[in-house]
């Protein structure tokens, strides 16, 4: 947990370097969040169709607090391989192009291991 919190004490900044535990500790718990809020907004679907939807708000907010944390500490994992942290701009343009894209996923995973 205190890898989480430490990439919230580092909000937006995106100098530095960030360490491999720090970055996939960081990714574990937002998805184990993610998982958790997004199967809370199922549930109130399924219990009520015309409204349970408002249950994935919390979902929505939660995803846009962690946008900017989330891309400072995968820019300061690329400078902690010696790598620039437009890389991860150029990754996310590529993804756009179907098949370059799954190859440059990989390839950002590789780097960011």
């Amino acid at each position: 947990m205190e890898w989480y919190l430490m990439v919230f004490r580092k909000y937006a900044e995106f100098d530095g370097r960030a360490r491999r535990q720090e970055y996939w500790m960081f990714q574990l718990f937002n998805f184990l969040a993610i998982m958790a809020l997004t199967a809370l907004g199922g549930i109130g679907v399924a219990i009520n169709q015309d409204y349970g939807f408002i249950l994935f708000v919390p979902s929505l907010l939660y995803c846009l607090a962690i946008f900017i944390p989330a891309i400072a500490v995968a820019v300061r994992r690329f400078h902690d391989t010696g790598r620039s942290g437009w890389m991860l701009l150029l990754f996310a343009v590529l993804g756009i192009i179907p098949i370059v894209g799954f190859v440059s996923a990989i390839v950002q995973i590789v780097f960011l291991c």
